[in-house]
Formats: C-alpha cells, structure tokens, sequence
C-alpha cells in the first residue's frame, strides 16, 4: 500500500548535447538507444520496452554491478516530438509492487545545433519501503546523461 511521501523530491537538471534536437530526442524514445544509457554507470538494461505513445507503456530492468535486477515500469502521458516527454517511472520491489512513482518531465531546446535537455523528476508519492531510494536520483541522473552525451554523438543524424 501507498503512504503518501511527507517530503516530496525532484530533481531539476539542466544540460546541453552536442547533437542536435532530433537525435538526443530519438535517444530517449528509441528503446535500443535508451537501454545503453538509462543507468548509473557499471549498470546495463537488459530489458528495454517502449509503447511510445500517450498511455503507453514503458519496462526497464537495470542490473547492477553485482548481478542485482531492479524493475521498473512506466506510463507515457504526453509526447511532443522532439520538444517534451512526460512519463512516469515506477520502481518495482522484488514481489513486484510499486516502491515509489516519479513524474518525469523532459524538455529538449534547439541550441546553436546543440540540444539543451532540461530533466524535471518528481516523486509524486512512495511507499515506506521505497522512501530510501529517491535520495539517488540527482546522481542516478547526472551519470545517466553523462552516458547520454557519449552516445549522441554516435547516433546518426
């Protein structure tokens, strides 16, 4: 059961890719693009499924360094290609329950040929087992985009 999250967290960051809008864009939304870098580092993804689409569904599983698998699931609510995706991400627990929900809002701005990628992660409520978690997100995010600036500059134009 949910216990509504006293001290609400979000993340905002701000960062800007070498690549233009559509590519950084194709990054987030193409699931085998996504899964190379939608992770801290030493982490991999694999399962990654995308039903790009508002209602659609998104499944990831990050295993850890040590072999560990962390499930999550997702739910799009709004897609403005290549300007903005809302989605949430929803950690699951090892009996596959809901840990905590995130709102994500990401916005992608045309740069000089660069994208300015804006991230905007909210936990909108988490159960008392999942409270722990989202105090890693800022860094959870930082090195994910890090991974994210090496691999736009791979992906074809």
């Amino acid at each position: 059961m949910a216990v509504k999250n006293e001290t609400v967290r979000e993340v905002i960051i701000e960062r800007t890719f070498d690549a233009r809008r559509e590519v950084v864009f194709k990054a987030w939304t193409d699931p085998q693009y996504l899964a190379s870098w939608w992770c801290p580092h030493g982490f991999t993804n694999p399962v990654c499924e995308l039903d790009l689409r508002p209602g659609g569904g998104i499944r990831l599983h990050m295993r850890g360094p040590d072999g560990t698998v962390y499930p999550m699931t997702g739910v799009y609510r709004e897609i403005v290609e290549p300007e903005r995706l809302v989605f949430t991400t929803t950690p699951l627990n090892e009996q596959g329950e809901p840990m905590f929900e995130i709102l994500n809002t990401v916005t992608f701005a045309e740069d000089g040929g660069k994208t300015a990628v804006t991230v905007h992660a909210r936990v909108v409520w988490a159960a008392a087992e999942g409270e722990v978690y989202p105090g890693g997100m800022q860094e959870g995010w930082r090195q994910s985009l890090e991974r994210l600036a090496e691999l736009a500059k791979q992906i074809p134009a």
